[in-house]
C-alpha cells in the first residue's frame, strides 16, 4: 500500500549547542505561516563550519526533546549514526524517502545563508526543499546579495521578517562558561 504524501515538512538542523527558545519561536512561527504538518529538529554530531559542541550529543538531544515536549508538530531527530554522516542532503533524502513530503522547507537565519554556498551539495538542497530565511540581527541585508540568493529562483526561497530574539546558542554558551 502506498504511503500518503504529507503536504508541508520543515527542518531546522544544525548542533543546538543547546536548544534555545529561539528555535522554538520560529518553529512555531514557520508551522503557522507555511501550514507545516511538522518539523523536524535535526540535530547533529558536529557541524563541520563549527568547533566542538560544548555540550555532550546525548545533553544537546535530552535538552532540545524537553524544549519541544508540548509541542505536537515539532520532533527531534538524530539521523548521524543511521545515515553515516551529519550532511543537510542525506537528512533531506532521508526525509523524502521516509515521509514523501509534497513540501520540504529548510530553515535557516539569514546569518547561515551567507555561508550555506559553502555546504555540501548546497545546489542539490536548493533544488529540493525551499529555502525559510529568518531575520537575524545585522545579517539580513547582507544575506539578500549572498551568492544562493543570486542563484536561486525567487520562489525556492522566502524571507521571513520576525522580530529578533536576544538568544543564540553562542551567546548562551558564553554564558555557561563564565559561570562554571
Amino acid at each position: 500500500m502506498a504511503k500518503l504524501k504529507i503536504d508541508n515538512i520543515g527542518i531546522l538542523g544544525g548542533s543546538f549547542d543547546p536548544a534555545h527558545e529561539g528555535h522554538l519561536a520560529i518553529s512555531k512561527i514557520a508551522i503557522k505561516k507555511l501550514k507545516l504538518k511538522k518539523i523536524y529538529w535535526v540535530i547533529t554530531k558536529k557541524n563541520p563550519l563549527k568547533k566542538n559542541p560544548l555540550f555532550s550529543l546525548k545533553r544537546r538531544l535530552l535538552l532540545a526533546k524537553k524544549i519541544v515536549e508540548n509541542v505536537g508538530k515539532i520532533r527531534v531527530l538524530y539521523l548521524d549514526d543511521i545515515l553515516k554522516s551529519s550532511r543537510t542532503i542525506n537528512a533531506i533524502k532521508y526525509i523524502f524517502q521516509k515521509d514523501k513530503p509534497k513540501n520540504l522547507y529548510l530553515i535557516i537565519g539569514s546569518d547561515i545563508l551567507l555561508e550555506f554556498h559553502k555546504w555540501k551539495s548546497w545546489k542539490k538542497i536548493v533544488k529540493l526543499t525551499k529555502l525559510i530565511v529568518f531575520s537575524r540581527k545585522g545579517y539580513d541585508r547582507k544575506s539578500k546579495e549572498s551568492i544562493v540568493v543570486k542563484y536561486l529562483n525567487k520562489n525556492r526561497i522566502i524571507f521571513i521578517r520576525n522580530k529578533h530574539f536576544d538568544i543564540s546558542s553562542t551567546a548562551l554558551k558564553k554564558s555557561l562558561k563564565s559561570k562554571y
